[in-house]
């Protein structure tokens, strides 16, 4: 008998004959997830089974497992040998010492010599026997042991299911290039494309000497909460100040924001084709600010030829916060160090500005000179 962890993976089992390929991503991300942790990692039919771990370390272990996409559920259980006796043994080893409870079973070998009931009752009626304490309820049980034989020889015996993070494996939907801020949404947005298997890496736009490090170290914190989901740990950073400067120096002040945006999403699109990002991800929601009503989103768009994705377009703020909560970005998020978008903001931004005022504005700046000074000034940081 031997404790293990039971993973078992979420939409994977939806797929055909490509599950094979979905199953080694899922594998590699637990491998990653775990590294550093001593453990061994064997797949069985639909679940993985974790052995020889450091158990002074479970919790641990458990949470990082949490944050890996693709795992429906986990348990802390016993692997033993497929006889009543030591299956009985096990369920024993996880039975509580008293309260309600039922024998819960499932035999993925169909051609074990009992049916999953009969196993349910014998077990039980060995517990009820061996535990004084205990009494079957089998309807609303405070307890319930659950019994898995395997088609290999094995049984597992656990006493509770975790809820895993969901979504497919991250890299099994292709590389994606999220713009990152320092506010709630972007790492938000980053992780919603990441629970739906895109590797995602991050870029973000400062204005120093207008912006402080404090910025920058922010973002940075931020990717390094993200990467606990992500896997990846790639932070590219470019400063836009030169660019924000000119905008202010000869455009209209009402489209500051408009344009700055345009070339983010330009730069953006330079970045991703250099780190073979297939699109780019942004925490826009439709209506949240000026720059984010149809005719700002489409002005950005109609500079690059990637997708841009933005998970949250129908989200609300209340939605979001609660997101950022849950996957622990809110706080560091709301620390108040300024972006560059708070850079030379207007006093009444164009909410719904014509493309053609747009690139007639534009057409006074020298873009390519503007977006080759914001490239030279690019640095790489690995998140760890």
């Amino acid at each position: 008998m031997e404790k293990v962890i039971i993973i078992r993976y979420a939409e994977i089992h939806l797929k055909g004959k490509n599950r094979g390929y979905f199953e080694h991503v899922f594998s590699v991300n637990l491998e990653r997830a775990l590294k550093g942790l001593r453990h061994e990692l064997h797949r069985t039919s639909g679940r993985y089974l974790l052995a020889k771990f450091d158990e002074s370390r479970t919790d641990e272990i458990l949470s990082r497992l949490s944050r890996v996409f693709g795992v429906h559920s986990y348990s802390v259980g016993l692997c033993t040998g497929n006889s009543m006796d030591e299956i009985y043994e096990a369920a024993l080893a996880v039975a509580p010492a008293a309260g309600t409870f039922k024998v819960v079973t499932h035999r993925a070998d169909k051609k074990y010599s009992m049916t999953s009931m009969e196993i349910s009752s014998e077990i039980g009626g060995r517990l009820l026997k061996d535990r004084k304490g205990l009494k079957v309820d089998v309807h609303t049980p405070q307890h319930t042991v659950y019994l898995d034989v395997r088609e290999n020889g094995t049984a597992l015996a656990f006493s509770a299911f975790e809820h895993g993070a969901g979504g497919m494996p991250v890299g099994s939907s292709g590389k994606g290039l999220l713009l990152i801020s320092g506010g709630i949404d972007s790492p938000v947005a980053g992780y919603l494309m990441a629970k739906r298997g895109m590797s995602v890496e991050f870029l973000h736009f400062h204005s120093y000497p207008y912006t402080n490090d404090s910025a920058k170290e922010k973002v940075k914190e931020l990717a390094k909460l993200l990467s606990g989901y992500t896997l990846t740990g790639k932070l590219i950073t470019l400063n836009v100040a030169h660019i924000q400067e000119e905008i202010h120096r000869r455009c209209a002040p009402e489209l500051n924001v408009t344009l700055l945006r345009r070339f983010m999403f330009r730069l953006a699109e330079k970045i991703a084709e250099d780190r073979s990002a297939k699109c780019l991800i942004t925490g826009e929601s439709l209506g949240q600010v000026a720059s984010q009503t149809i005719e700002g989103i489409t002005s950005s768009n109609a500079v690059v030829s990637l997708p841009v994705l933005r998970p949250l377009i129908g989200f609300d703020k209340e939605e979001i916060i609660g997101i950022a909560k849950k996957i622990g970005t809110f706080e560091t998020s709301v620390l108040p160090f300024e972006d560059c978008c708070t850079v030379f903001l207007p006093e009444f931004p164009a909410t719904r500005p014509k493309l053609s005022f747009i690139e007639e504005e534009e057409g006074k700046l020298d873009v390519p000179a503007l977006l080759e000074e914001a490239l030279s000034s690019r640095e790489e940081f690995l998140i760890s």
